[in-house]
């Protein structure tokens, strides 16, 4: 009886003296898990985000060197109206709405994101040969165009999607600007290698087809070479420590079967449009459509800034440098700061930007003010909500529903937009410049002000 209490004490004291080592220990292993978890997120992009950056860098080369000069060949050189250029530059953006859905789909069945991204990639750089062997023929040429289209389409959510899964949880936002940073640089180089070759060429129009399509060959070979078939898993921020053991209880009775949770990468097959169960997805969806649903096009701006300033029309084409060198600067650090403070907020902030751009043309500013205001305006939009957008969604997405949804979520931002094209280009042609851009203002404050209330204010990660 004795041994046995003496045992009892020795043993109590041997615990109690361990408890502070073991406490001790366990804030240890904490903190250098918080501190490793950190490092893993705060550090470099992953290779195969920087791949896919090269590959969306010489393919935006390629297709910005034969679309800089579209919105002028239509309005300028066809004499279409503003209403049919509504309607004509909606469709030419939207025509990959429904084949976005396709491809997020087909990426998903089997984790088949970079063979769907590859197909895509293949079909815009072999429209540059359809350009080539159309000559002047309209049908081929618009053939050509919506091939070019439809594999952009086709590879944007796979493309998206692969990135998301190779980035942690907390470096997505610096993980979509360093890549929207590389294809801005494409969109940069684009129109500036098409002058040359024009110049070089006296003209031959031939020539830029040509380099287009080896540009977009060479997209396709980094991405065979350099991009892996499968992404893999991103490191957790942290480890977790094991949970502590619960005492089972023994059943009285047989327990009745109940279905187990499914992971991301073992539920069942459905539709993409499935997931607008997700509460905080469907949310997102909603506030993003609202948004492009006042959001005129780009190629409006120019043209409206060229009525305004009246300069050369040669000039036109490299309008749309100027927001792309202001997006190529912003895109990384605008990335950075979603991921700090909470993508909701510069999302939001990127459209109070446009909503600037349009009150600057409607000011009585003039000259170089003008010009530079709008086309910097534009470029801290696209910085503040391209690549964010996709960062915003990408925590309440499944991992095997990734390119599904990012494709919902293109999809309904592609249709609202081509509904603002057409609608902007109908109040164009009836009523004016002046009061089609005040409405156009009015509805973009408003929608602020939706997305405002829509946007889910907490990011939450689902269960993957």
């Amino acid at each position: 009886m004795y041994l046995a209490s003496t045992n009892a004490v020795a043993k109590a004291k041997g615990e109690a003296e361990a408890a502070p080592t073991a406490e001790a220990g366990t804030k240890t292993g904490t903190k250098t898990g918080t501190k490793a978890g950190t490092k893993t997120g705060r550090g470099r992009v992953a290779g195969p985000v920087l791949a896919l950056g090269a590959v969306s860098l010489v393919t935006d080369i390629s297709s910005e060197m034969v679309t800089a000069v579209l919105p002028l060949y239509f309005v300028l050189q066809l004499g279409l109206s503003p209403l049919q250029f509504g309607f004509l530059d909606g469709l030419y953006n939207g025509v990959t709405a429904f084949v976005r859905l396709l491809g997020g789909y087909a990426a998903d069945r089997g984790g088949r994101h970079k063979l769907v991204a590859g197909g895509g990639y293949a079909l815009s750089a072999l429209s540059r040969l359809g350009l080539l062997l159309a000559g002047g023929a309209t049908a081929g040429i618009g053939a050509a165009l919506a091939a070019d289209r439809i594999g952009k389409g086709v590879r944007t959510a796979p493309r998206d999607a692969l990135i998301s899964l190779s980035s942690p949880p907390d470096a997505l936002g610096r993980a979509f600007g360093v890549h929207r940073a590389m294809d801005t640089t494409g969109a940069l180089l684009g129109p500036l290698a098409a002058f040359a070759l024009l110049w070089a060429t006296a003209d031959a129009y031939d020539a830029v087809f040509v380099v287009s399509f080896c540009f977009g060959l060479l997209g396709v070979l980094i991405l065979i070479a350099f991009v892996p078939g499968r992404a893999a898993a991103p490191p957790p921020l942290a480890p977790t420590p094991p949970p502590t053991p619960t005492p089972t209880p023994v059943p009285t009775s047989t327990p009745t079967p109940t279905p187990t949770s499914q992971s991301a990468t073992t539920q069942p097959r459905g539709t993409a449009l499935d997931l607008l169960r997700l509460p905080a997805f469907r949310r997102i969806l909603c506030a993003t459509s609202l948004l492009g649903a006042a959001t005129i096009g780009d190629a409006f701006l120019y043209l409206l800034l060229q009525r305004r300033l009246d300069f050369a029309v040669s000039w036109f084409p490299l309008l749309p440098l100027g927001a792309a060198a202001v997006y190529l600067l912003l895109a990384v650090p605008a990335g950075r700061l979603a991921d700090r403070t909470g993508r909701r907020v510069p999302f939001l902030a990127g459209h109070v930007a446009l909503l600037g751009g349009y009150v600057l043309l409607l000011s009585p500013a003039d000259g170089w003010a003008l010009l530079i205001g709008v086309l910097l305006l534009l470029g801290v939009f696209y910085a503040a909500t391209d690549g964010v957008l996709m960062a915003l969604a990408t925590p309440v997405l499944p991992r095997g529903r990734r390119a599904s949804g990012m494709a919902v979520l293109q999809t309904g931002q592609a249709l609202a937009r081509l509904v603002a094209a057409a609608g902007f280009g109908a109040a164009w042609t009836l009523w004016g410049i002046g009061p089609a851009l005040t409405c156009a203002a009015l509805a973009l404050t408003a929608a602020l002000a939706g997305a405002t209330a829509l946007l889910p204010r907490r990011e939450r990660q689902t269960q993957t």
